[in-house]
């Protein structure tokens, strides 16, 4: 039951995290990536730091032993010296205190030189850690300055992204529906060419009927006597030959007089 509720919580998680990422903004994804990288870089850098100081601190206190170790060797020395010394002297109480100071110092000389191979170990241990850190903090710091570089691309590649998918919106919109109530642009196309085809045939059919040939009659019998006219006014003006009246169909012929002794 447990192992199931685990699983099923996995599957949760997951479902979860892919619809985030669906709908989540690219640009604020990236910037907390771009923080995210600075601030384990600062964290690795306070790390470094650290075992670069216990580094320090170590050769601090090897030197400090060293110096030490060289000062218990010259007092052992000189304890000896002065011990052989009150011993030729016959002073056998002296002879004795000044052996017995020699080993003390000898007791402290083992226990210091001890301490030197430690100090020693643990600052070559400290030496090879600090040579990692710096070399863990240069590389890390190499690859942050690449994934700021690589933000600016990614930053001009979004906007690039975002341009081109207004553009395909925008292309779709032509030929796609918008809504439920408002037609396609190819829909209102055909909708103009339909009704300017019905239009045109219309006007040929029109142009053959009866009505269409009276009119156009109509039409040329109205030129004729426009042109007439124009030719008159023109006879008149003196700029051309005098026109032939055009006969009035509508008024009789004027009837002939009797002439006298007929």
């Amino acid at each position: 039951m447990l192992k199931l509720m685990r699983r099923f919580w996995k599957y949760m998680t997951a479902g979860a995290n892919q619809k985030f990422n669906e709908k989540a903004d690219p640009k604020i994804q990236l910037q907390q990536a771009i923080d995210e990288a600075q601030r384990n870089h600062r964290v690795l850098t306070e790390q470094a730091a650290n075992v670069i100081a216990q580094q320090k601190l170590a050769e601090s206190r090897l030197n400090r032993a060293m110096e030490q170790l060289e000062k218990l060797n010259a007092n052992a020395r000189q304890a000896i010296i002065m011990a052989e010394e009150a011993s030729k002297a016959g002073d056998t109480a002296k002879a004795e205190q000044y052996t017995s100071a020699a080993e003390t110092i000898a007791n402290q000389l083992i226990t210091t030189e001890a301490e030197v191979e430690e100090l020693k170990a643990m600052a070559l241990a400290g030496a090879q850690a600090s040579d990692q850190a710096k070399a863990a903090v240069s590389q890390n710091g190499m690859l942050l300055q690449r994934k700021l570089s690589e933000q600016q691309k990614l930053m001009s590649q979004l906007e690039q992204a975002k341009m081109q998918e207004q553009m395909n919106s925008a292309m779709a919109s032509l030929s796609a529906t918008v809504g439920e109530d408002v037609p396609t642009f190819n829909e209102i196309r055909d909708k103009i060419e339909a009704r300017h085809a019905q239009a045109k045939g219309m006007s040929e059919l029109q142009g053959q009927s009866v009505e269409g040939r009276m009119l156009e009659v109509e039409q040329a019998t109205q030129n004729t006597q426009a042109q007439a006219r124009l030719s008159q006014l023109k006879a008149e003006l003196g700029l051309g030959p005098a026109a032939t009246a055009t006969p009035d169909l509508a008024k009789p012929a004027p009837r002939a007089e009797p002439q006298p002794g007929t």
